[in-house]
Order: C-alpha cells, then sequence, then structure tokens
C-alpha cells in the first residue's frame, strides 16, 4: 500500500523531505514511551520543538500539560513519574509539533491496568479534537467506541476493514469471528 499525507505519497519523496514530512506532520507514540531519562517532563516536551528550530513556548508546554493532567509533574524526570504519566509526557511532546497525524503503537502495553484508563481517557481526548490518529491496539473495547474506521490484520495482512459497528457487530471472516469472540 501507499500512505499519503496532503495528497503526497510518502514512497515518492526522497530524503531529506520525507524526514521534515515526518517530523512537522506525523506524531509517534510509542510503547516504551522514548522519554529522554536525563531530562524533565518539561524538557522532554520541548525536545522536539528545539530540534526542527522552534521556540519552546512555556505557554504551549504548559497549556498542553494541563490538557493531558501532568501540569504538576513538569519538573520532574521520568524516573519519578508513573507510566501514565510518561505516556502522557510522551503524548505531550508529540502534540507540541502540532501534527496533522498521531501514530499510536500499543499505547497502553506497558502500563498496570490502572493506568490504561487514563491513557485511554486521554487518547479519547485527543479523538473528540478531531485529530487523525492511527492506533494499534488490543484495547478491543477502546477501538469500538473511539474510532471511525477498523482495520483487522492478521499475520500483515488485513483481513476486514470497516466502520467498527460493522467489524464488531457482525464480522465477515473467520479470523476476525475468532479473535474477536475472546474480548468481546
Amino acid at each position: 500500500g501507499c500512505v499519503y499525507i496532503d495528497g503526497v505519497n510518502l514512497q515518492k519523496v526522497a530524503e531529506p523531505k520525507l524526514a521534515q514530512i515526518k517530523r512537522q506532520k506525523i506524531g509517534h507514540i510509542f510503547q516504551d514511551f522514548k522519554l529522554i531519562p536525563i531530562l524533565s517532563a518539561q524538557e522532554n516536551i520541548a525536545m522536539p520543538m528545539l530540534l526542527d528550530g522552534k521556540k519552546a513556548s512555556q505557554d504551549e508546554i504548559e497549556r498542553l500539560a494541563s490538557f493531558l493532567g501532568i501540569e504538576n509533574r513538569l519538573k520532574h524526570f521520568p524516573s519519578e513519574l508513573s507510566g501514565g504519566q510518561k505516556q502522557r509526557v510522551a503524548i505531550a511532546r508529540s502534540l507540541a509539533m502540532d501534527p496533522e497525524v498521531m501514530l499510536f503503537d500499543e499505547p497502553t502495553s506497558a502500563l498496570d491496568p490502572e493506568m490504561v484508563g487514563e491513557v485511554l481517557g486521554t487518547m479519547q481526548e485527543l479523538a473528540s479534537t478531531g485529530l487523525t490518529m492511527l492506533v494499534v491496539t488490543h484495547e478491543m473495547g477502546f477501538a469500538r467506541d473511539v474510532s471511525d474506521r477498523v482495520v483487522f490484520m492478521d499475520s500483515g495482512v488485513i483481513e476486514e476493514d470497516g466502520a467498527p459497528s460493522v467489524i464488531f457487530e457482525t464480522p465477515k471472516k473467520p479470523r476476525t469471528k475468532e479473535f474477536l469472540s475472546r474480548f468481546l
């Protein structure tokens, strides 16, 4: 398949333009946070802006921290944060670049059960703002409730693709039915 952003096929864009598009238009949220341990939460949020030559606005950092419920954790280092707080710092760091698309790779997999709800609630708030999000997840309830479109994959192959109501209520493929029967 092909990936398009603003009508541009990313497979046909040469470096360094591709790197620029990725930095400026795509936010990434990883399973293991990817925070820099020697930087405070505030500095982790500011880092991508500084690397891209933008001024790290204290007001913007505080606005994002407040939106994500971590405003009282900005001076803390990653080792002093819970898993949910680390993931929200990672989300703030990506949002600071004002991306058009956010990619989430199993954002709750490294969290204990109590923190999962916090992060999913944050993501639900982001979805309500209209931000385009591509989420790889095993959180089926979240996918059903928040998604506009669901793609079920097995061994790297798309099995089904459609509206959440169709995929979750009337899956067509046996593999999709089998998988969903374990979660719903």
